[in-house]
């Protein structure tokens, strides 16, 4: 098959002599058919060089290769084209590092959609259609403290006997949008259902706080750069339901031992889940504050976390900002947590340790006992 040359000097540093190739030439070099080359010219991912101005044939310069490529495989990992869009115009560096996130990001949705699909295998295998018994019960207590350095609180925290939340504003509109996502799970929190039911709640419930967090923060001077994260527990009977976004975390005291039962939707986590950071240096790390899934003015960037676990008698829960968990150990979490005689106490004690580590952030915890009734 012959291939056409064009020359050109188009302003872009190719003068006369480049020679340009036919989009069926490109096509093969590339790895792409014509039809998707097409289509990345109509979405701005990958134009060509020259359109010819008469019959409006596409021409590319064989320097784009490379681009095209980067844009194929992309899209072989299930890259959004928008995001494709974006990455493609780094530098190598911060192009390898934008697809580690990525990747990082869909891993950690990954995760938590096989742990609902095993929740739901296991509720339909078992044909559990039970409703709460009221067996099981929670003790419960909140604070939050401004700490040593901020001017205004932007951490909003709830226990209540069936929901326990902790949210953590941020931009100019952060405390309203704290406020607004615990509200709105305040309407949602669930009485006696079935087991299986809980999801549905907690899916409505996610909806529910991150249209009213957009709505709280939509007024306020830069509401694209305002926000909050949000951790929740709903109990009913011996289940509770989990809803995540951000970097507030819950903790699970269990048998002496602490459990993180979230996983942080921040860009040093992504690095230690790919390998290129340790815990120890994340603790410390300049951007460990950097969020990569948030409740915002725009919407939920990202999808919440939503999960069911067993509650058992004698656990007790932390959900906590980072204004605690980046300053204190999870050693000294769990020191305080088992030594203490009840929510309250606990609650008093985590904060002190936040304090005594200087409070640089605001603070919010919230804990709960698990009791026989």
């Amino acid at each position: 098959m012959r291939r056409r040359a064009v020359t050109t000097d188009d302003g872009q540093g190719r003068g006369p002599g480049a020679a340009l190739v036919t989009i069926g030439a490109f096509a093969r070099l590339s790895r792409l058919s014509a039809k998707a080359l097409r289509r990345y010219d109509e979405l701005g991912l990958l134009p060509p060089a020259l359109v010819d101005p008469v019959n409006g044939y596409r021409y590319y310069d064989p320097a784009q290769v490379r681009a095209a490529r980067l844009v194929a495989w992309l899209r072989r990992i299930g890259m959004p084209l928008a995001r494709i869009r974006e990455v493609i115009a780094l530098e190598p560096g911060a192009a390898a590092a934008a697809i580690r996130v990525y990747w990082a990001r869909v891993e950690a949705e990954t995760a938590a959609r096989r742990d609902l699909a095993a929740f739901l295998i296991d509720q339909l295998s078992t044909e559990d259609v039970m409703t709460s018994v009221g067996t099981l019960g929670i003790r419960y207590a909140a604070g939050t403290d401004t700490g040593a350095v901020r001017e205004t609180n932007q951490d909003a925290v709830y226990a209540g006997a069936r929901l326990l939340a902790v949210a953590d504003g941020f931009g100019a509109g952060g405390a309203g949008a704290s406020t607004a996502a615990i509200e709105a799970l305040k309407l949602l929190a669930p009485g006696a259902v079935p087991a299986a039911e809980l999801l549905n709640i907690l899916h409505d419930a996610a909806e529910r706080a991150a249209l009213a967090v957009r709505d709280a923060v939509a007024g306020s001077g830069a509401p694209e750069e305002s926000g909050t994260t949000l951790t929740a527990m709903m109990w009913t009977g011996s289940r509770l339901g989990l809803v995540h976004i951000g970097d507030s975390r819950a903790y699970l005291l269990r048998g002496g031992e602490l459990f993180r039962i979230t996983h942080d939707h921040s860009l040093v986590q992504s690095m230690i889940d790919d390998g290129s950071l340790t815990e120890e240096e994340a603790f410390s790390h300049p951007q460990r504050a950097m969020l990569l899934k948030v409740l915002s003015g725009d919407g939920p960037y990202g999808r919440l976390d939503v999960d069911v676990r067993d509650a058992l008698p004698g656990d007790r829960y932390l959900l906590c900002s980072d204004g605690l968990s980046a300053v204190v150990d999870g050693g000294e979490l769990a020191r305080v947590l088992a030594g203490a005689d009840g929510p309250g106490t606990a609650v008093r004690g985590l904060i002190a340790l936040a304090e005594a580590a200087g409070a640089p952030d605001n603070v919010a915890c919230a804990v709960a006992d698990v009791v026989e009734l």
